[in-house]
């Protein structure tokens, strides 16, 4: 039956779910097209325009757009100067400005609360509590399960979509054999497995004596079998290691080395003639920061976090710049953004958020990151937006992109919205209604709108420590609900002494909570 109408098709495939997974609230406008679908907000008339717009280049160009993804380390809401930052706090950002300025700024757009998650989410467009990748895999980590074991990832449906793939900088998804980049479908792996404190501190004397220094416990550090390398890998197995960090100077330098190869690589890529997906992951602004020798002191603040803000800005600008003279930057979509807020816990090695709470939590300090999306002539210049988007949503997006939906597994719950359309449109409106955050296997709060409930909050026990010294803590008689509009800062719920927001949003938990019945969650062993 050939049902032309998007919306009445919708609602006949919604028909066919079991009640069980269709308990939405009655303020949600989204739609569930597939059981094992997130539900999306129908944009028929957004979607048909875009179709065009995208079949227009196509032809124009002979190829499906290339798709490139610039990751930075824990950089904070507040950091670029188009979020507020910038100047204003000693770090110049002018190449991320000028992409905000000529593309979409998201002012709603949501990591997870640790960087493993977030990586692992925009790979496989699942939530972390479905694939078992909870949480930062660590040194001396042992799963009992590869995580990577049953999963679809986005370069391997790119991959199978005619598209070359390649992931450089930091991965942090797995070391072991059987989950690095090129053995989950990369064709081409260039960088580091771990974070860089995971290495800063074996080769730290001055901030890490009692470990850099003492043979015995640096023996059993490097033992847990952390790897300190630059290595280059290759679908086809091929992996070598082109370097060791000795010294915080080979640290300082290493996302110099990581730029210097992607814009080396883009003029292969865009030579090649194939569409490709580039994911490019900066090791910095993670702590610990070391300045660059070449760059000491380029920040107006002179704090090492600052002159790492301003380099990895610069890399950004290299790698744009390389596209341009690749001649692909009007067949590329860009989309810069962070994998978590900033780690206040390595402070002043921190960046700045203007909400409550940092990177551990699901507060909007934890969560909620700069998203910017560019593409030259297809984005128009300086669109803003409040509508929610998770980086869970580039997933789904990038597959739409490649023309690959009917790629999409079908066996397995999938949390992502594809929101091309929203991205691309003059006046795209988002098509996610609701985000959720978890952290690790607990539910702890939900966005809708402009409301945020807690079932389960974060407390750091001193100034900063919202990992170091923080617990978990129910809210006890009700649900903590907050206007975001009113109090961004998440200081004081609202509750259910000013209206009824807080019982829909407890059923949106309880239909998400719903999924896990048919797709239950993986124990990796994290």
């Amino acid at each position: 039956m050939n049902i032309k109408n998007p919306i009445l098709a919708a609602v006949l495939v919604l028909a066919s779910i079991p009640p069980s997974l269709q308990g939405q609230s009655a303020l949600n406008r989204s739609v569930r097209t597939a059981e094992n679908m997130e539900p999306a907000i129908p944009r028929p008339a957004q979607d048909k325009a875009v179709a065009e717009k995208l079949a227009a280049l196509e032809k124009k160009t002979g190829k499906k757009p290339n798709i490139v993804w610039l990751l930075v380390d824990d950089m904070g809401f507040g950091d670029p100067g188009c979020y507020g930052g910038g100047k204003a706090i000693g770090a110049d950002t002018p190449h991320m400005d000028r992409l905000a300025m000529e593309g979409l700024r998201l002012t709603s757009c949501y990591s997870q609360n640790t960087c493993t998650p977030t990586r692992s989410a925009m790979l496989t467009g699942r939530l972390p509590v479905r694939t078992g990748l909870t949480r930062p895999i660590l040194a001396g980590d042992t799963l009992t399960v590869n995580p990577w074991e049953g999963e679809t990832s986005l370069p391997q449906i790119l991959g199978e979509s005619g598209y070359s793939t390649l992931l450089v900088g930091k991965w942090h998804i797995g070391s072991a054999k059987g989950m690095r980049p090129h053995e989950v479908w990369f064709d081409e792996y260039y960088g580091y497995y771990g974070a860089a404190k995971e290495t800063s501190q074996a080769v730290d004397p001055a901030r890490y004596p009692d470990l850099a220094l003492d043979e015995e416990k640096l023996a059993s550090y490097e033992k847990m079998g952390e790897d300190h390398s630059l290595v280059h890998g290759f679908k086809s197995g091929k992996l070598d290691e082109i370097s060791v960090v000795k010294n915080t100077e080979d640290m300082a330098r290493a996302d110099m080395v990581l730029t210097e190869f992607s814009v080396k690589k883009i003029k292969e890529l865009a030579n090649a003639g194939k569409p490709f997906f580039l994911e490019h992951a900066f090791m910095k602004v993670h702590t610990d920061n070391y300045a660059h020798p070449d760059h000491t002191g380029m920040s107006a603040s002179k704090y090492p976090y600052k002159d790492a803000l301003c380099e990895v800005d610069m890399e950004i600008g290299m790698i744009m710049k390389a596209l341009e003279e690749a001649g692909v930057l009007e067949n590329t979509f860009v989309f810069v953004t962070s994998d978590n807020g900033p780690q206040m816990d390595g402070w002043p090695d921190a960046g700045y958020t203007p909400f409550r709470g940092a990177k551990g939590t699901t507060w909007e300090g934890g969560v909620r990151v700069p998203g910017i999306a560019y593409w030259k002539g297809m984005i128009k210049p300086g669109r803003v937006s409040d509508d929610v988007f998770d980086l869970m949503d580039l997933f789904n997006t990038a597959v739409h992109l490649a023309g690959a939906d009917v790629k999409l597994p079908k066996d397995r719950y999938l949390d992502g919205v594809d929101q091309t359309s929203f991205l691309l449109h003059d006046e795209g409106l988002g098509k996610r209604e609701c985000v959720f955050f978890w952290y690790k296997s607990d539910l702890m709060a939900v966005r809708m709108r402009e409301y945020k409930e807690h079932v389960k909050v974060i407390l750091p026990h001193s100034t900063f420590m919202h990992i170091d010294m923080a617990t978990v803590q129910d809210t006890a008689t009700a649900p903590w609900l907050f206007n975001l509009y009113i109090d961004p800062k998440e200081e004081l719920p609202v509750g259910p002494r000013m209206h009824a927001s807080l019982a829909s949003l407890g059923a949106e938990m309880g239909a998400h909570g719903a999924s896990f019945k048919k797709y239950p969650p993986k124990k990796v062993g994290l």
